[in-house]
């Protein structure tokens, strides 16, 4: 682990910025100095960005669906991938789904397997969240035996059922290309479908069982995609006290006014709107009720989405930031990190004031990615 004292910066503290000195010892930031002293005057100091929900990770365990599939290996890269965009904790989003392929049972043991692997020998925080798909009811003592057997500690429930089409008889929209996305005939898909649906009176008691014990054992839980102040009020009288994407302001007010953590994409803020034409990411900034940006599907994004923020004049760039860092921090209960304290750990981000890219990532301590002009300061 590094002990070092950089000089020179400026430094994004809770309070806002400053050019008071830093100093990591030991994996955690420390008072007054530690080791060696480096000067990074022209770069700025900030928390290493907590990711609270990314799949990205799918690219890198399966480049080509059906032909290659890169398990530890993968997830090296998606390490490194992260560390290069100054993700120093990361909650690996895996569904467990009715849906199959990648997002199947058996690709997600492959995942929390090759997890449990590297999660040890790297120095980004690899965790993982479990998607569970509501109505797949089949498979919930399986996919609770999975969450025991690989200590995840946070299930988000989705449902991504196409109920209006399936009730009034009519084939959903891309079922050829989401049956071959599972290996089945189409007829096999829509038929697995419509007996999913058919159940549907069954799901509201199994869910009042599954968080109840998931509560019991401490599983932090999250809804996906609310639409409603109604289905929002639901979760969280099952004890799901985070709203993952919210679909509208109502659902999004509800879980602010419920004392629940809104979560939402960082895409969606650099893109300038959601792509599936849901309510704007920055709308929800704006007014205040987004506690986290997360990478959703693509790693570069959340620091992207602070400077967004920015840009917009939504907000200042430590508010922003927060967004990335001690925001999603505090909705997972990781109460060690998202700020530059002394006592933390040692996760910060390394940027060029000028260009805004980062040069290094430090996480708990050791680095995690190093480029550029810096590295000659350092070594």
């Amino acid at each position: 682990m590094l002990s070092l004292t950089f000089e020179g910066a400026r430094v994004m503290r809770p309070d806002g910025w400053d050019d008071a000195p830093l100093a990591i010892d030991g994996g955690r930031v420390v008072e007054g100095a530690a080791g060696r002293r480096v000067d990074l005057t022209g770069y700025d100091i900030l928390p290493g960005i907590v990711d609270a929900h990314g799949d990205g990770f799918e690219r890198h365990m399966a480049p080509r669906r059906g032909a290659l599939r890169e398990r530890e290996s993968g997830m090296v890269a998606c390490a490194a991938e992260l560390a290069a965009n100054g993700i120093t904790t990361a909650m690996l989003a895996q569904f467990w789904s009715w849906e199959g392929g990648m997002r199947g049972p058996e690709f997600a043991e492959e995942v929390f397997t090759s997890v449990s692997a590297v999660a040890p020998t790297v120095p980004v925080d690899l965790r993982l969240q479990l998607r569970l798909e509501t109505h797949f009811l089949d498979r919930f003592a399986e996919a609770e035996a999975a969450v025991a057997r690989h200590g995840i500690g946070y299930v988000v429930f989705n449902d991504h059922l196409p109920h209006a089409r399936l009730a009034e008889g009519r084939k959903p929209p891309r079922l050829i290309g989401q049956a071959l996305k599972s290996g089945r005939s189409p007829e096999t898909h829509l038929a697995l479908m419509q007996a999913l649906h058919a159940r549907a009176d069954e799901v509201p008691e199994a869910l009042d069982g599954l968080c109840a014990r998931l509560a019991a054992r401490g599983v932090r839980m999250g809804s996906h995609d609310d639409r409603t102040a109604g289905a929002r009020a639901g979760w969280r009288a099952r004890g799901v006290r985070v709203s993952e994407f919210p679909e509208t302001v109502e659902a999004a007010q509800a879980a602010r006014g419920g004392g629940d953590a809104v979560v939402m994409g960082a895409p969606n803020v650099v893109r300038g709107a959601s792509h599936a034409g849901n309510v704007a990411a920055s709308e929800l900034i704006g007014r205040g009720l987004c506690d986290a940006l997360a990478s959703d599907y693509h790693y570069p994004a959340p620091a992207r989405a602070a400077w967004r923020c920015v840009e917009l004049g939504l907000l200042d760039a430590p508010e922003a930031w927060r967004l990335v860092s001690d925001g999603p921090a505090r909705l997972l209960g990781l109460a060690d990190r998202g700020r530059l304290e002394p006592g933390l750990r040692a996760d910060l981000v390394v940027m060029d004031r000028a260009t805004r890219r980062i040069s290094m990532t430090v996480a708990g301590g050791q680095v995690a990615w190093l480029s550029g002009a810096l590295a000659g300061r350092l070594i």
